[in-house]
């Protein structure tokens, strides 16, 4: 759970706690572009651990439930009002945790696939939220990243005025960027593909496998 303290001092939880109610209707057209981009990129097998990081309002899960019914699905996100609203969406079953990238409340391998869309921008530390998706992924599990790619010019100067005006964003990342942090954490066969969903969002998905032991 979020303590008080950080719920009162926390950019991000400040920022959704209050954007929650409105956040599918306002970014509606982004949410379903790279909730699809995501998708595309990723087959799954109709029985896995799937575990969303930043899961929001459960946009990318909802669209998983309905694409594979007997995956098994979990969530984390720090701010409870988006929780609440994605367990509106979701099937009872699905298990959803308020928690930080950082500190993921599960046993290491865990989970066949972990992803994330729309949230590592929002990291503050992400080398370690990588090692720690990397720990509960189980031997030959997937992990898929969709983020903001500064290898475009217009996520570039966004990403420069969100540095000034915005608390809550921390950094977007060029492709060689992502890569070798993901490097760093311990990933091997690291595939990243950039693509646009309109004239100014540029977005990367990173593909990775985590090896045997």
């Amino acid at each position: 759970m979020i303590d008080n303290y950080l719920r009162e001092s926390n950019p991000v939880i400040i920022e959704y706690s209050h954007l929650a109610d409105r956040y599918d209707t306002k970014w509606s057209f982004y949410i379903q572009a790279t909730t699809q981009e995501t998708l595309a990129r990723f087959k799954l097998r109709s029985n896995v651990r799937v575990l969303d990081i930043g899961c929001g309002t459960g946009a990318l899960l909802q669209q998983i439930a309905s694409n594979y019914p007997q995956a098994q699905l979990f969530g984390i996100d720090p701010v409870a009002e988006m929780l609440a609203i994605a367990r509106q969406k979701l099937p009872a079953k699905a298990e959803l945790k308020q928690a930080w990238a950082e500190a993921l409340p599960f046993d290491s391998e865990q989970f066949d696939v972990v992803v994330s869309c729309n949230m590592f921008h929002y990291i503050r530390q992400p080398v370690i939220a990588l090692q720690e998706m990397h720990r509960v992924l189980r031997s030959n599990g997937q992990l898929i990243i969709t983020d903001w790619c500064d290898d475009f010019w217009t996520t570039r100067l966004c990403d420069r005025l969100l540095r000034v005006f915005n608390r809550a964003h921390y950094k977007t990342y060029r492709q060689q960027e992502l890569q070798q942090l993901l490097v760093d954490a311990g990933y091997t066969d690291v595939r990243i593909e950039g693509y646009k969903i309109n004239w100014m969002w540029g977005l990367m998905t990173a593909k990775t496998v985590k090896s045997s032991a």
